[in-house]
């Protein structure tokens, strides 16, 4: 590849990767209904989805999966709880330990996620080939080890 379409190369992916920040900063901000939850923020939903319907998680592991502060985890959780959402309850053996678990809206709301994420990639799947598809997860793949460097 010459020097000319290497810029030009560079300019409309640079380009296209600013629309796309752009368009996720946009959906970032708005809430969205998943089931009989309520509107929920991306962060809450996200929330939910790292708890998980499987059962308890400490709140420091889940600070943990969701690379935040263990100060902006208690502050989701007191709003998701707020929301009939999740619940907290001590730790069985270990005092100082937090358990929050979803209750019965909460992993409604979560289903109701898991189903937005299957339709997005049924409506992926009519518009791009099985190969294009491979090359779309490998690409956000490296994307994201990119930017967690």
């Amino acid at each position: 590849m010459d020097n000319k379409n290497f810029t030009q190369s560079y300019n409309n992916g640079s380009r296209n990767l600013g629309r796309l920040i752009m368009q996720l900063r946009r959906l970032e901000r708005q809430p969205h209904t998943f089931g009989d939850a309520g509107p929920l923020t991306p962060s809450e939903i996200h929330t939910i989805d790292a708890i998980g319907s499987e059962g308890n998680v400490l709140m420091s592991e889940l600070a943990g999966r969701l690379g935040i502060t263990k100060g902006a985890v208690t502050q989701l959780v007191a709003r998701l709880e707020a929301k009939e959402l999740v619940i907290r309850s001590p730790h069985p053996t270990d005092s100082r330990g937090i358990m929050i678990s979803l209750t019965e809206k909460g992993k409604h709301a979560n289903a109701a996620h898991e189903e937005v994420h299957l339709e997005f990639y049924s409506q992926l799947r009519n518009q791009l080939s099985e190969q294009e598809i491979q090359i779309f997860e490998t690409c956000i793949a490296k994307l994201n080890s990119f930017l967690q460097k």
